[in-house]
C-alpha cells in the first residue's frame, strides 16, 4: 500500500524561473564596481583588474552549466564580496559536476601564469598586477571549504565522511582568519573570518539534521519530485521541531501561503543524488589538476626565487620605489 494512505499528499514545489537574467547580471556588476570604488577611491586598476578576474572565473562556470544543459543559469556579483553562477538540472552527472566545478578556477590559474611568464620580457607592471590577482583569488577558490570550489570539488570526490571534515576545516579556517586578522589589524580579514564562523555553525545544523534524519531512516538523498509523503511529514517535523522561528512563522499565515514555504524548506535539505558516471581515470586526473593548480605556484615560488630576481628584478625595483 503507498504511503500516500498514511500520510498527507506533499504539497507541489513551485520552482521560481527568473527572467531577465542578464539584465540582472549588468545591474550587479555595475553596484559592484561602484561600491568597490567608494570603497577603494584610488584603486581603480585594481577594482578593474578584480572585475576582469571574477568575470572569465564566472564565465567558465557559466558557460558549461549551459553546455550540460543546466536551466534558469544566472551570474550574480555581490558588492564587497565576490560572485557566483546559479543553476540547476533534473539529473545531475559527477562528471558533467566536476567539470562545471573546475571551469572556473582551473583557467584562472592558467592565465594568471600565462600573463606573469609573458610579463617576463614584455616588462608592463600591469600583467604582473593581474597575473597575481588571478593566481591568488583562483588558489583561495580552490581551497577545500564550503562554499569556495575547492569545498565543492571536496564534496564531489570523496562522497563519504565529508560534512565532518568540512565542518572541522571551516572552524580552523575561520580561526586562522580572525588571528591573521588581528595580528595585521585587518577588519575585512576579522570579518571575512566571523563570517565563514557562521558558516561552521550552519554546517553544524546541517550535520545534527541528516543524523535525524538517518534515525528516522528517511530518504533523504533524493529529488523533491521522488522525496515519498511519509518522508515529507518526517523531514517536516524534524525542521519545525528545530526552528520555533519557521513554526512561529507558518503558524500566522494561512495554510495556501505556507505548503508552498514549507515544500521549499523540504527541498532545501534533500540531498541532490548525482549520477556516478566518472571514471576512476576522470576522477584521479581532476585530483591531480586541483593539487597542481592549488599549489604549483607556491612551489615555483618558493623554488624559484633566483629565477624571479633574475626575470622579475624590474618589477620587484618598481614596488620598492612605489
Amino acid at each position: 500500500m503507498d504511503d500516500h494512505d498514511f500520510y498527507p499528499q506533499k504539497p507541489e514545489l513551485i520552482e521560481v524561473k527568473s527572467k531577465g537574467n542578464f539584465a540582472l547580471t549588468i545591474l550587479s556588476i555595475v553596484i559592484f564596481v561602484m561600491t568597490f570604488l567608494f570603497v577603494f577611491t584610488d584603486e581603480v586598476n585594481f577594482v578593474f583588474h578584480l572585475l576582469i578576474v571574477l568575470l572569465i572565473h564566472e564565465l567558465g562556470h557559466f558557460i558549461c552549466m549551459k553546455l550540460f544543459g543546466y536551466q534558469n543559469v544566472r551570474m550574480l556579483f555581490i558588492p564587497l564580496m565576490g560572485a557566483f553562477v546559479q543553476g540547476s538540472k533534473e539529473e545531475y552527472s559527477l562528471k558533467q559536476s566536476l567539470i562545471v566545478t573546475a571551469a572556473g578556477p582551473l583557467p584562472g590559474v592558467l592565465i594568471g601564469g600565462v600573463l606573469i611568464f609573458l610579463a617576463a620580457d614584455i616588462h608592463q607592471v600591469w600583467m604582473i598586477d593581474l597575473g597575481l590577482l588571478f593566481l591568488l583569488l583562483n588558489m583561495i577558490n580552490l581551497v577545500p571549504l564550503d562554499p569556495l570550489d575547492g569545498g565543492q570539488l571536496f564534496k564531489l570526490l570523496i562522497p563519504k565522511n565529508q560534512e565532518m571534515f568540512l565542518l572541522g576545516f571551516a572552524f580552523v579556517s575561520s580561526m586562522f582568519l580572525i588571528g591573521i586578522g588581528w595580528y595585521i589589524d585587518s577588519y575585512v580579514l576579522i570579518a571575512f573570518g566571523f563570517i565563514m564562523g557562521f558558516r561552521v555553525r550552519s554546517f553544524q545544523k546541517q550535520v545534527h539534521l541528516r543524523k535525524e534524519f538517518a534515525e528516522e531512516e528517511i530518504k533523504y538523498k533524493t529529488t523533491y519530485k521522488d522525496l515519498s509523503n511519509r518522508d515529507f511529514s518526517k523531514i517536516k517535523n524534524i525542521l519545525l521541531r528545530n526552528s520555533t522561528t519557521l513554526k512561529t512563522y507558518l503558524d500566522s499565515v494561512s495554510e495556501e501561503e505556507a505548503e508552498p514555504l514549507m515544500a521549499g524548506q523540504v527541498n532545501g535539505v534533500l540531498q541532490t543524488p548525482i549520477k556516478r558516471d566518472a571514471s576512476p581515470v576522470f576522477k584521479l586526473l581532476t585530483l591531480v589538476l586541483w593539487i597542481i593548480a592549488l599549489i604549483g605556484p607556491l612551489l615555483a615560488l618558493f623554488f624559484g626565487k633566483e629565477m624571479i630576481r633574475e626575470n622579475y628584478g624590474w618589477y620587484l625595483e618598481w614596488l620598492s620605489n612605489r
